[in-house]
């Protein structure tokens, strides 16, 4: 088993939930500039280090509230979004300017529930992440309370968070709040709970472990941190809720800084091709000639320049059947283009589909990321030499 302190460590692609608490004064409203900067050199080392650092971050609506000096421990929906919208400026602006310190770009990224759920904007949203994490940049990422409404909000940022880490294939998620972790009982009320170091699987006792928010502006809690641990530990990526009050919050956990752990047991690449192969619904079918079967096998993707026909309808991001000339399946995969595209591009070299389509779409009909093959999930193929 690897050692809980080189988790952190060994992952390539880490999300960073920032709570409110942390990130702002809960007395005075104020953003406590010391910390995040301490945050961003800790960043920073990550970053120098080749990893891919994303930060999902609370504090928005808190910020806007002393601006604004709404006091009421209560706001209706559209007062809350108000101090969201306000708020939200400094808060990318203090991104912005603590992580520029360091040579580092930031972008600000808005998101609701719907953005994760709906196919086509979980695409685009997906698409844009990687782009930008690609690109160097760190990505600070909030949930988009200016525009939600009740029916379409996560109401927290820690399934935010969770969400994304899946989105991104990240190994790695950390939330940082005034917890210490998951414990036995609630530590407010028990001098003798005890902090769980670790959990393998998150049972109805784990559950039932689940305290109330402490704080007046984290709208989370032990409860929905264990929900998002839920969620990002299906997607392979390992979960830590830990106390990041502390200074260089990152580098004490590296230095073996006691939190709770939650294990996936697959990593984030085998639960991807198990959800694209097991969870989805084949909204149609590729067939694909020999010299694609003999690329995919080799862990290529697959162009348009080896799909012989196309069996609709499916759109954009739908999950596709690719078979053999013969029609045998060889694997299932998250398409780029609609059926009617992918018709007129079918047979085609990559750089020919701006002309074809009038628009520069991807270059792969199927990612090698968005495709799992029979072999990947349990049958007989093998790779080819």
């Amino acid at each position: 088993m690897v050692a809980v302190t080189t988790r952190l460590g060994m992952a390539r692609r880490v999300v960073i939930k920032i709570g409110s608490s942390l990130l702002v004064d809960p007395e005075g409203g104020v953003l406590r500039r010391s910390w995040l900067e301490a945050l961003a050199e800790d960043v920073a080392r990550l970053r120098g280090r080749g990893q891919d650092v994303l930060i999902v971050s609370s504090g928005s609506i808190a910020l806007g509230r002393r601006q604004l000096q709404l006091r009421d421990p209560v706001l209706k929906l559209e007062v809350s979004q108000a101090a969201a919208a306000v708020g939200q400026i400094r808060l990318a602006h203090a991104y912005q300017e603590v992580l520029a310190h360091h040579g580092i770009d930031t972008a600000q990224i808005l998101l609701t529930s719907a953005d994760t759920e709906a196919r086509r904007r979980y695409l685009n949203a997906r698409n844009t992440l990687n782009a930008l994490l690609d690109l160097g940049t760190v990505p600070v990422v909030n949930e988009n309370d200016t525009v939600a409404t009740e029916e379409i909000r996560f109401g927290d940022n820690d399934r935010l968070g969770a969400r994304v880490a899946e989105m991104i294939s990240a190994d790695c998620y950390i939330l940082l709040s005034d917890v210490a972790g998951l414990f036995t009982a609630d530590p407010r009320r028990d001098p003798d709970a005890e902090l769980i170091f670790e959990v393998d699987e998150i049972t109805p006792t784990i559950e039932a472990l689940a305290g109330k928010a402490a704080s007046a502006d984290a709208r989370g809690g032990m409860v929905t941190k264990i929900e998002a641990a839920r969620i990002a530990v299906s997607a392979g990526c390992h979960v830590l809720i830990a106390d990041g009050a502390a200074p260089h919050p990152l580098a004490t956990i590296e230095n073996g800084r006691a939190g709770t752990w939650f294990v996936p047991h697959a990593n984030p690449r085998t639960a991807r091709k198990l959800w694209i192969a097991g969870s989805l619904r084949p909204a149609g079918r590729l067939v694909v000639d020999d010299g694609a079967v003999a690329a995919l096998h080799d862990g290529k993707s697959l162009l348009p320049v080896g799909v012989r026909n196309v069996d609709g309808p499916f759109e954009r991001g739908d999950s596709v059947i690719v078979c053999r000339p013969d029609g045998r399946e060889i694997g299932r995969g998250l398409v780029a283009y609609s059926s009617r595209d992918a018709e007129r591009i079918m047979g085609h070299k990559s750089r020919e589909i701006e002309r074809l389509l009038g628009y520069r779409g991807r270059d792969e009909m199927i990612h090698r990321d968005d495709l799992a093959l029979t072999r990947d999930i349990g049958g007989n193929e093998t790779r080819r030499a």
